[in-house]
């Protein structure tokens, strides 16, 4: 049996995970608090994070196009950069997804209790995790299918509340607030109410919200057709970047005044709240807990693909190389499985588990800005010594060398913020000491990954 992955992942697949990849639980829940940190001048912090993760992704593609044997981010730093920053990605990718798995299964069986409270949580949080690990042993196709079908409820819902937010606009509907109009995002305060302070405070939280959007990178080697679905993908972020976040917050705050919106309440509750749907919270909760669900979904296939991959340049046990007769690596699945069931144990320990996960997922959120940075800084490396195939690329990022130089500046920016922000400054201190355990497990594996080649595959 060949142990190598599948392309079962059609065009559709791809488009929704990277919609999912694009919408979680941080803009459902967490636009509350972004819209009150900066006010209106939130929207223009989605537009600069989108343009920028946008181009991110452009070299994220260009790269994957350049070479169809890359399945890893950490295949593109082994290859570019050198044997340790593949080591490096690859492990810390895999420990970021370790870490949001386990809390986006305990806040599965949070959502799952707001009906029935008598559930214990930690059943839920096992039951998630069958559910997910089975799906994903059969085939890449399944996988596919299931973060379809729960991108596409989050595309509706937000869809239907954009639809009736610009039927209150358009008519004026008067509300407890006073009538919907477009005025109230400027009318009181500006754009900037809270100074640049609020403004660029409110970028980490925008970052924290893209989380996943590099999904699409990991699909890379189970797509068909991926120089064609690829760059389709990636291309229609803008767009939308624009729809799901700018627009549905400008009309949100159209409708309801921003200083209006409690931090700790959903805004979209809010909203559905007040077209007089008076079951909005159950459908916000059930909208967040397949939103959780789809998070964890693709933990468990960038885990063990991101393991896959570290087997395959002797970085990792060789047995988490295999794959099983459907074209997946299972032994890389169940491993995964193992390590996400800790979540189950805490929440039977821990009354509150998800207040255990809140502060390692920032650790997890700040490492997974730093694997954007060591992409960026290969691609560097694939413009450096291979310009021939770079300019012979059909998928090329807009400004070569100067935009990437500028990413590496925003993503400098954002840990400047992190550093600031006391809430995130421990997460920034203590990821050099990742890097340091990282160093010392590389000295296991140096002498074989350094003689590891990354093969070249044609479509």
């Amino acid at each position: 049996m060949a142990d190598k992955l599948q392309r079962e992942l059609s065009n559709r697949h791809i488009q929704l995970i990277a919609i999912g990849g694009a919408i979680g639980t941080g803009l459902f829940l967490g636009a509350g608090q972004s819209i009150h940190l900066a006010g209106p001048s939130i929207l223009l912090t989605y537009i600069i994070v989108g343009f920028v993760l946008f181009m991110f992704m452009r070299a994220m593609g260009e790269l994957l196009l350049s070479n169809l044997g890359f399945k890893s981010f950490g295949d593109i730093a082994h290859h570019h950069i050198g044997s340790m920053a593949g080591f490096m990605v690859g492990w810390t990718y895999w420990l970021t997804w370790i870490i949001s798995g386990m809390a986006e299964v305990t806040a599965v069986a949070k959502y799952v209790a707001f009906w029935y409270p008598t559930i214990p949580n930690w059943l839920t949080a096992a039951a998630t995790i069958l559910v997910l690990v089975a799906l994903n042993l059969f085939s890449a196709k399944l996988f596919g299918e299931l973060e379809f079908w729960l991108s596409i409820i989050k595309v509706l819902t937000i869809l239907a509340l954009i639809a009736v937010g610009v039927v209150m606009i358009v008519f004026g509907m008067k509300t407890s607030y006073g009538p919907a109009t477009v005025t109230n995002i400027w009318k009181d305060g500006g754009i900037f109410p809270n100074g640049t302070q609020g403004f660029f405070m409110s970028f980490q939280m925008a970052i924290f919200s893209f989380i996943g959007i590099e999904l699409i990178g990991i699909t890379a080697g189970e797509t068909k057709d991926p120089h064609k679905t690829i760059p389709q993908a990636i291309n229609n972020v803008p767009f939308r970047i624009l729809l799901f976040y700018v627009g549905s917050l400008a009309v949100i705050m159209s409708v309801v005044p921003w200083q209006q919106l409690n931090p700790a309440d959903s805004p979209y509750v809010k909203m559905f709240g007040l077209v007089g749907i008076p079951f909005a919270a159950g459908i916000i909760n059930f909208v967040v807990l397949t939103a959780a669900a789809s998070s964890c979904n693709s933990g468990i296939f960038a885990n063990s693909r991101t393991m896959f991959g570290l087997a395959g340049r002797k970085q990792g046990p060789a047995f988490l190389h295999r794959t099983n007769k459907h074209g997946v690596p299972h032994y890389a699945i169940l491993v995964t499985c193992g390590l996400l069931s800790i979540s189950v144990v805490l929440n039977a320990i821990f009354k509150d588990a998800t207040k255990v996960f809140v502060q390692i997922t920032t650790f997890s959120t700040v490492l997974n800005i730093m694997i954007w940075t060591i992409i960026m800084i290969a691609y560097l490396g694939y413009l450096r010594h291979e310009p021939k195939q770079h300019k012979e690329s059909n998928y090329k990022m807009w400004g070569g060398k100067y935009m990437a130089y500028c990413i590496l500046g925003f993503f400098a920016f954002i840990f400047i913020i992190l550093l600031i922000n006391s809430a995130t400054r421990y997460a920034v201190l203590s990821a050099p000491v990742w890097f340091v355990i990282m160093l010392v497990m590389y000295q296991k594996y140096k002498k074989e990954s350094r003689k590891a080649k990354i093969e070249t595959e044609e479509e």
